[in-house]
């Protein structure tokens, strides 16, 4: 039987969640040797526009390269979260930031991080938003194993910035792991 696992990262454009998206996608094909797609959606207001990357891995060759049943959602501004809401599955983990995210639906187990003040207060650079939102991602749902993803974002990321964004990345372990820890 195919193990589909289906992602899908919001947030508004320039806040770099696309980068989350093509890094797991990469880990899952190139390090763990499954199929994977990304399909990233912009609005014509790229730049402060709701913006999303859907990612879909397989044990089997994607057919249909849409999302029908996403396990995993995370949004960093309302509008993107209001407006790609859609096609999850009943016992899907949401993670979203409260400061940006203020109404959400209860229907989905949902974790608030306050991922952008992290990534300012913990690493120094807002910038790394994306990195520390997939760490969290890779811990809470163990969809592709940490080790692959590092390898992808290492591979994907500017020379002279790897230390950098392992640290956001594993910061973002970090803080699962303690999410996990607090909610059973």
């Amino acid at each position: 039987m195919s193990q589909r696992y289906e992602a899908r990262f919001a947030a508004v454009g320039g806040q770099g969640v696309i980068l989350a998206g093509e890094v797991l996608g990469l880990a899952a094909q190139k390090y763990q040797g499954r199929y994977s797609i990304q399909s990233p959606t912009y609005t014509a207001q790229v730049r402060g526009g709701p913006t999303k990357i859907d990612v879909i891995i397989d044990d089997d060759p994607i057919i249909y390269p849409k999302t029908t049943a996403i396990n995993f959602y995370l949004s960093l501004a309302q509008g993107s979260y209001d407006a790609f809401l859609y096609d999850l599955r009943d016992d899907a983990i949401v993670v979203i930031d409260p400061a940006l995210v203020t109404k959400w639906n209860p229907k989905y187990k949902t974790f608030q991080v306050p991922i952008i003040e992290m990534a300012k207060l913990k690493i120094g650079k807002v910038i790394m938003t994306s990195v520390l939102a997939l760490g969290i991602m890779v811990e809470l749902t163990q969809a592709v194993p940490k080790e692959f993803v590092e390898k992808a974002l290492l591979g994907r990321v500017p020379k002279g910035t790897e230390e950098l964004n392992l640290k956001a990345l594993r910061l973002g372990y970090d803080v699962a792991q303690d999410l996990l820890t607090k909610n059973g």
